[in-house]
């Protein structure tokens, strides 16, 4: 008799438990329709439309946020558009979702590299080489593009003028 409460409790907090759990989908299920899109979207990129890959993939990033594969698809797109800093972050997402996906890595350094970002993009490479027990094309293809080193147009940007010196400050005000 002294027992009945606490075993009731018991057994309704174990009843709770393991009904939220059998409702819950699966982290590794991505949705039918959302793989779907994501290949509407890779096909529109074959075929050179990155305006209609990007609605397709983002469309498949709304109906399924856990789609890596999509982010990584979108990070592409966005990086053959130039945007290099969108690319970035939907790399960031991917690698948020996987954190060792390989792909993700070099995809972003390699982004990093195109954006000046050179350092960052060294700790990626260094990442990868720490998940590969043996030769990685991604950490190949990264060290490339690390070698090769950012567009002359980026590199020109970050060129920072000399500051002035306190008398030439002086000089200048009136």
């Amino acid at each position: 008799m002294r027992f009945t409460p606490i075993a009731a409790a018991i057994s309704l907090t174990l009843l709770t438990v393991s009904s939220v759990s059998h409702g819950q989908r699966a982290d590794d299920v991505i949705d039918p329709r959302s793989l779907a899109l994501m290949e509407k979207g890779v096909a529109a990129q074959k075929a050179g439309d990155l305006k209609g890959a990007t609605d397709a993939l983002e469309t498949a990033l709304v109906v399924d946020p856990r789609n890596r594969q999509a982010f990584l698809r979108l990070a592409e797109v966005a990086k053959a558009q130039g945007l290099t800093g969108k690319s970035i972050r939907l790399y960031r997402e991917a690698l948020t979702l996987e954190p060792n996906d390989l792909k993700a890595l070099a995809g972003q350094g390699d982004a990093m590299v195109a954006k000046g970002a050179v350092e960052k993009a060294r700790e990626n490479l260094a990442r990868i080489k720490a998940l590969c027990t043996s030769a990685c094309p991604e950490a190949t293809t990264l060290a490339s593009s690390i070698a090769k080193g950012p567009p002359q147009a980026v590199v020109a940007a970050q060129t920072v003028a000399p500051k002035p010196t306190a008398e030439e400050t002086e000089d200048a005000q009136p």
